[in-house]
């Protein structure tokens, strides 16, 4: 299997200043992560785990207050490694942005300028990474068919941002995102702030563009494991900037081995016997300050199984099989 992204002891925090001093929020902090061609990622998380940060970082859009300390984002284009951190902010935008890696961002539905109409946003986005390309027709008429081809109508096009519905207006954010049939869709909080049916009609949205081939991997970040469930093939979970536990989904939700994803499941309602776990439970304590984390494992503070090594040492990503990770020193 080929892959597509490759992370590598990224460390990206939030430099915060005041008048006498500064503190370092360590959002992302020494994760590494690996995408492959047709996997769907689920990434999920309590907020304030870092998630968002980490989509942020993956596109290498970094912009103060956040910064990127050290690590490597390693992208594969034509078959070729590129270290994406070493690349200039316009050479992301021309080069990378939308064409190879393209986002739907948390709150995309205000991300539409109102006062356009939606074939004027969606010209100007096509000029911007193909600057010899002036042919509107042209562009129109490719949006015309990956519209019809993701079952949104056309009249859409001529419509203005107001005039749509919220689902509408992600699901046309979906298809401008994936336009020019990058290689990686990140989706970040897609579902949010939509009602279930068209929570629904968003993720089918997704894994139309997936299995049409428009895309050849998502990466689709959320603190619904409901939602994950329904559309990933494999499950990262964070807390507190690192990745916790790693593996395919359903393994992971019928057999969770890290403390925290314990109590992630167990949050969450579910009418199956297969993963029903007695009453619906919350995770004890508080997330912790990041820019002032614990020592060793950073749940430490909130785990009812720690060890005393659990305190002192940081705890490595153990293979528990083939597919399935945990960074946790109950199995080592």
């Amino acid at each position: 299997m080929s892959h597509i992204l490759k992370l590598e002891n990224v460390r990206a925090y939030y430099v915060i200043k005041n008048r006498s001093s500064a503190k370092e929020v360590k959002a992302v902090d020494n994760v590494s992560l690996t995408i492959d061609e047709s996997e769907i990622v689920g990434i999920v998380g309590e907020s304030g785990c870092g998630k968002s940060t980490l989509t942020n970082v993956i596109l290498m859009n970094i912009k103060p207050p956040l910064r990127f300390i050290s690590g490597k984002v390693i992208l594969w284009k034509d078959g070729e490694p590129i270290e994406l951190n070493k690349l200039s902010r316009d050479s992301l935008k021309k080069e990378i942005w939308g064409r190879e890696i393209s986002i739907v961002p948390q709150f995309a539905m205000n991300a539409l300028v109102p006062t356009y109409k939606v074939k004027r946003i969606i010209t100007d986005i096509y000029k911007s990474h193909y600057e010899t390309s002036s042919d509107e027709e042209h562009i129109i008429n490719m949006a015309t068919k990956r519209f019809n081809d993701l079952g949104l109508p056309e009249k859409v096009l001529n419509m203005y941002p107001f005039e749509l519905s919220g689902g509408m207006k992600q699901r046309v954010i979906i298809a401008i995102a994936t336009l020019m049939n990058p290689k990686l869709l990140v989706a970040d909080e897609p579902t949010s702030a939509l009602d279930v049916i068209t929570q629904k009609m968003v993720l089918k949205t997704l894994l139309d563009i997936y299995h049409k081939g428009f895309i050849k991997s998502i990466i689709f970040v959320s603190h619904d494991i409901a939602s994950v469930r329904q559309i990933a093939t494999r499950l990262v979970v964070m807390y507190a900037g690192k990745i916790v536990e790693d593996g395919p989904v359903e393994e992971i939700i019928r057999n969770p081995m890290h403390p925290y994803t314990k109590y992630l499941i167990r949050s969450v309602l579910t009418p199956e016997r297969t993963t029903k776990r007695g009453e619906i439970v919350t995770v004890p304590g508080f997330p912790p300050d990041l820019s002032n984390p614990p020592s060793g494992c950073r749940f430490h503070p909130r785990c009812n199984y720690k060890l005393s090594k659990c305190v002192s040492d940081e705890p490595p990503m153990l293979r528990v099989n083939d597919k399935h990770f945990v960074a946790c020193w109950l199995y080592s």
